[in-house]
């Protein structure tokens, strides 16, 4: 599990692949630090195990799954990356709970100035995620924990202070750009349990990318609304 701060940006040693499968190697300082065979480390956000490392620098796979459903596959030779280790027992929980599986990209719409923040407004690949996603709730963005500001019509929003900024992937990153997005967990457990019966019963249980019954009517009827 992982919590959304970002620890360094890693930049791409080396960029293998074979097919939809790939080999990365990652330039690092801090993430290095005890690291062990095994060990799980978020690449922009996707929870991936080392399978060697060096004083300055780690291997990971990527499977096909993660390749075709994450912007993994756009990475090249010299590609910046946001880099978080697995949170530590005891550690301090300053972000949300983040798994690093992905549930789809997004594309960076346009960028604007709010006084000391940048507003970044973001169209998810699939508008199913949009459920998952309401203003002033948890999302994470290339492994960023952030605050979703609004969501209409099919975007949302996020702002970005001066220090999430200058310590992430984002100050790179322009208009027409990827991001990767995991919606925040709770609301997908809440929709699994509330949809259980349902799926017992022969029906395939709802994830992102599927129409969903949870609606506003079924909501209440249940006493949640």
């Amino acid at each position: 599990m992982f919590t959304g701060l970002v620890e360094e940006i890693g930049t791409m040693k080396s960029v293998g692949r074979q097919g939809e499968a790939m080999l990365l190697g990652i330039s690092a300082r801090v993430v290095t630090d005890g690291i062990k065979l095994g060990d799980s480390i978020a690449v922009n956000g996707v929870c991936l195990t080392v399978i060697s490392f060096d004083k300055s620098s780690f291997t990971v796979d990527v499977m096909p799954q993660t390749y075709r459903h994450t912007n993994l596959l756009n990475l090249k030779q010299g590609s910046r990356v946001n880099l978080e280790r697995a949170m530590a027992a005891g550690g301090r929980f300053g972000g949300h709970i983040v798994q690093g599986h992905v549930d789809g990209i997004g594309t960076i719409l346009h960028t604007s100035h709010d006084q000391n923040a940048v507003v970044y407004e973001i169209e998810p690949a699939k508008p199913s995620m949009l459920k998952y996603i309401i203003p002033q709730g948890s999302i994470t963005l290339d492994g960023i924990s952030l605050t979703v500001v609004k969501v209409v019509e099919g975007r949302f929003s996020v702002s970005i202070i001066p220090h999430t900024l200058a310590e992430t992937v984002l100050a790179f990153k322009r208009p027409g750009d990827t991001v990767n997005i995991e919606c925040d967990v709770l609301g997908k457990y809440v929709e699994h349990l509330l949809n259980y019966g349902s799926a017992r019963n022969g029906m395939q249980s709802d994830r992102v990318g599927n129409e969903s019954s949870l609606d506003l009517e079924f909501l209440s009827k249940h006493g949640f609304a």
